[in-house]
């Protein structure tokens, strides 16, 4: 029973009546808005939403879901509603319909205060690396764990020499951004994002400013991550990419979802 029920046998005196409340808290009791449950069957669940971008109806009454540990493809053409799914997801616009729930949280009914605690247990990769420019990749990766309430400089360190290593910049981190390939500073993008091991990885258009053979060994990371079972769900223009490196895919077209269901 969670901490947070009360405790019938010590509200009521008679272990007859203490009993029949709690069934009926069990049977009836909703699953909290704002706090992630144990465990989620789903970590993205849509069912009838719709998805407006400043009034603007972008995508009605659409259903899907991804379940832990599934590399999902979003595909669709420019302006289709694809990052619109992503923003909703991490609530930085607001979906309605019957059901929209992201790593254990309602999303309809999700409150502001909320919203930072939800985004520091996903990762985010975007097209354009939005990396600070006057930061070494290791002061980048730094500032995100300090602003992610990090305090023991050493554990610090560690993770970012951890990250860096996975996607392969292990000796690249006194670099500046402007002294990386773009190939370079996606993957540091890349390790950005699963500095605090996230559940999920958002990704949009990671590899849309990138040649085809730099454009392959992104992939190549985003899969061996997925390997280690962590969720990503990424918007890709790249078909080519999706041949080489087959997984499920959802196309949207003239605002429904298509789904490979592979």
């Amino acid at each position: 029973m969670p901490t947070s029920m009360p405790n019938p046998e010590q509200e009521v005196q008679s272990p007859v009546v203490a009993e029949e409340p709690q069934q009926e808290v069990l049977a009836t009791e909703p699953a909290s808005s704002e706090t992630p449950a144990k465990t989620v069957e789903d970590v993205i669940r849509m069912k009838n939403v719709s998805i407006f971008q400043k009034k603007l109806l972008v995508l009605k009454d659409i259903s899907f879901s991804v379940k832990p540990g599934e590399f999902v493809y979003l595909i669709g053409k420019t302006g289709s509603g694809k990052s619109s799914i992503l923003k909703s997801l991490i609530a930085e616009i607001r979906p309605t319909g019957e059901e929209a729930s992201f790593i254990g949280y309602d999303l309809l009914t999700l409150k502001e205060k909320k919203i930072p605690e939800l985004r520091k247990k996903i990762g985010m990769v975007f097209q354009d690396y939005q990396l600070m420019s006057d930061m070494t990749i290791i002061q980048n990766l730094m500032f995100v764990l300090r602003a992610t309430q990090w305090k023991d400089k050493t554990a610090m360190l560690n993770r970012c020499e951890e990250v860096l290593d996975l996607v392969g910049l292990a000796t690249k981190d006194f670099k500046l951004p402007s002294q990386l390939s773009g190939g370079e500073q996606q993957r540091v993008c890349i390790a950005r994002a699963l500095l605090n091991k996230p559940e999920v990885i958002l990704a949009d258009e990671p590899t849309g400013n990138l040649d085809p053979i730099t454009a392959e060994e992104i992939f190549q990371v985003f899969h061996n991550i997925n390997k280690s079972g962590t969720t990503i769900l990424m918007a890709t223009h790249n078909f080519s990419m999706i041949d080489k490196f087959p997984s499920r895919t959802i196309c949207i077209e003239d605002g429904k979802l298509i789904d490979s269901g592979v």
